[in-house]
């Protein structure tokens, strides 16, 4: 079985968009989909359950919604995916492949990232995107994390840090583990267009070098905005 684990905060505006597209693909999967909440106070529950998925609660912060997410899941292989991405054509077969696929039972694939911006920044953004998951190890969140159940609780899962949850777990799965699947993961700019593409980029910068450099993610918070 899959487990689809998406964590959430009012999450209404994408939240949908991102379980319809679930619920389109895997027609004929033996699947779950957990909606891992943080205290939300919008339609994120209504939402979920009326698309039929299992909704949850856990401390508020990315990294423990998706700790709490992975403990909970059932599946042979988890899907942690953000809830304002929407995987694109051809996902579900290039996952399938590397499920069926017994070497990879120690390996994690990711999505191309994709921005849902007609932007040059946002392509810009994408293309060193690719360049920092394929040269270092080092993915986005927002790109999914397709992970067997058993290799996932062998690195000890995801660690309920506020920020830089994805790059921890991406350091300790490391770089040649890592499969990169061609399929696209549609995700929101919001982010990028409200704080303007180099300012985000360079907070985003800041902060992972400060996290190698040791500073604790509780710390990063702030600058992260």
């Amino acid at each position: 079985m899959l487990s689809v684990v998406i964590p959430c905060l009012n999450s209404a505006p994408t939240l949908a968009a991102t379980l319809v597209s679930l619920e389109i693909e895997l027609v004929g999967v033996d699947y779950e989909i957990l909606v891992v909440d943080g205290g939300s106070a919008d339609a994120s529950l209504a939402i979920a359950e009326a698309k039929g998925a299992r909704f949850m609660s856990a401390a508020c912060g990315r990294g423990a919604q998706l700790a709490a997410g992975g403990r909970a899941a059932g599946g042979d292989w988890l899907l942690f995916l953000h809830a304002d991405t929407v995987l694109g054509e051809g996902w579900r077969s290039e996952a399938s492949v590397f499920m069926a696929d017994s070497e990879n039972a120690r390996r994690a694939g990711v999505f191309r990232l994709s921005f849902d911006d007609v932007a040059h920044a946002a392509r810009r953004l994408e293309a060193m995107a690719s360049w920092r998951a394929r040269i270092f190890g080092l993915p986005y969140g927002d790109q999914g994390l397709l992970i067997g159940c058993g290799f996932y609780e062998s690195l000890g899962g995801f660690r309920p840090l506020p920020l830089m949850e994805d790059v921890d777990i991406a350091r300790r799965i490391g770089r040649r583990r890592f499969v990169h699947f061609d399929a696209p993961a549609l995700t929101s700019a919001e982010r990028y267009r409200r704080s303007g593409y180099m300012r985000r980029s360079a907070r985003n910068l800041a902060c992972l070098a400060l996290f190698f450099l040791g500073v604790k993610s509780r710390f990063l918070v702030r600058l992260y905005g």
